[in-house]
């Protein structure tokens, strides 16, 4: 059997208020077209489909006809949802999907496989959508449920004993963050907030391959675990991060063999960096003409419009920033910088009252308050 591994397709999200959904659909043309040239069987989405709890209408019709589109290609497909989705709102069409087509929303029934066959027997697909805590707990009364460890060591719990059960070949679709990988700065943050903790890589012992969604980069955590990444860089910080899917092989035993399927970027990122008349005009920046641009000058002063200007010669300036060499704006860039190296919500305004306060960040009691805050959120949030 051939699987094809993708994830965190976040549809709807913009880029630096630029809609990012013609590129993300030019980027699942170019998948559905390698689903048809390499045979795929089966292809698995780990998560994050949609951007945001409430997608606008036109994600929806993308969403479909990409499905659809590669349901014509000959592979079945299994979805399941990330912590940018809404599960009801991915879930609610699953019954009315045709064959071949499976949303896995309910955590619930995540020990429930779905079972595919080829020539040598079967393989059951287990989804465990994102398990936040707090939503989860009623379903687990009797075990702790407080971090993501909790919910997903018991989660893998059930799977292994159903699978001891059924027995043959099985694949895992899992949303979270994995110890052993790092998030990108500013990207993904969101799912360890609150107390929201990593998980160990032991925790998906077990299946003969698992599908990771939620780092938006490439990684290799075990042969037979890891994160294909999104299919579209989506900020600055993965802009040297490939873009593509992971093509799984299973024989009668098991993992046979995994290679790396490149996708097309729509359009580069690069990050300038010069004085200001260097970026106007020094022939070594047009390379980066046509790309997504981040921008930094390093003049003492302050240009006047410098987004305008910027953008004469790079029409996708998407961002410009104020970085005087010698860092002549002393605490102003260092808090700068503190706040795009922040991981989580918390080191975000841990730096924003060290800043204010004169290097006294949070104490130990305004953590917890905070914590407890960001965790009522994010249940609010995903319950939408």
């Amino acid at each position: 059997m051939r699987i094809l591994h993708t994830s965190d397709w976040h549809l709807g999200r913009t880029f630096h208020g630029t809609s990012t959904l013609a590129a993300v659909e030019t980027v699942l043309r170019a998948m559905i077209a390698q689903v048809r040239e390499h045979r795929v069987d089966l292809v698995v989405v780990a998560g994050d489909v949609f951007d945001s709890v409430t997608p606008a209408a036109a994600t929806y019709a993308l969403l479909t006809e990409t499905l659809l589109d590669l349901r014509d290609a000959g592979a079945s497909v299994i979805v399941t949802s990330g912590n940018h989705d809404s599960a009801a709102r991915l879930g609610f069409q699953a019954p009315l999907l045709r064959e071949g087509m499976r949303v896995l929303t309910d955590p619930a029934r995540l020990a429930e496989p779905v079972t595919v066959h080829d020539a040598e027997g079967p393989v059951h697909v287990y989804g465990i959508p994102f398990l936040e805590p707090s939503l989860v707990r009623h379903l687990w009364p009797d075990i702790p449920t407080r971090t993501q460890h909790d919910v997903l060591g018991h989660a893998m719990s059930l799977v292994r004993d159903d699978l001891a059960q059924r027995g043959g070949r099985s694949i895992l679709l899992s949303h979270c963050f994995a110890a052993g990988v790092d998030a990108t700065p500013g990207v993904e943050r969101d799912i360890t907030q609150g107390g929201i903790d990593l998980v160990p890589l032991s925790v998906f012992d077990g299946p003969d391959y698992v599908a990771l969604g939620h780092i938006h980069g490439r990684a290799t955590l075990s042969e037979r675990v890891r994160y294909s990444g999104a299919p579209l860089h989506y900020s600055f910080g993965e802009r040297d991060k490939p873009r593509g899917a992971w093509l799984v092989d299973l024989d009668a035993a098991g993992l046979a063999a995994v290679t790396w399927l490149d996708l097309p970027v729509p359009r580069r990122l690069a990050v300038v960096r010069g004085t200001f008349d260097e970026l106007l005009s020094d022939p070594r920046f047009n390379v980066d003409e046509d790309a997504w641009v981040s921008a930094e000058y390093t003049d003492a002063a302050p240009q006047p419009d410098p987004m305008r200007r910027l953008r004469e010669r790079f029409p996708w300036c998407a961002t410009v920033a104020h970085t005087p060499a010698g860092g002549r704006s002393g605490e102003r860039t260092d808090y700068g910088a503190r706040v795009r190296a922040a991981r989580d919500d918390v080191q975000l305004v841990d730096s924003f009252l060290a800043h204010v306060r004169v290097g006294e960040g949070l104490s130990d009691d305004e953590r917890a308050v905070l914590a407890d805050a960001l965790a009522e959120r994010s249940a609010t949030e995903a319950a939408r």
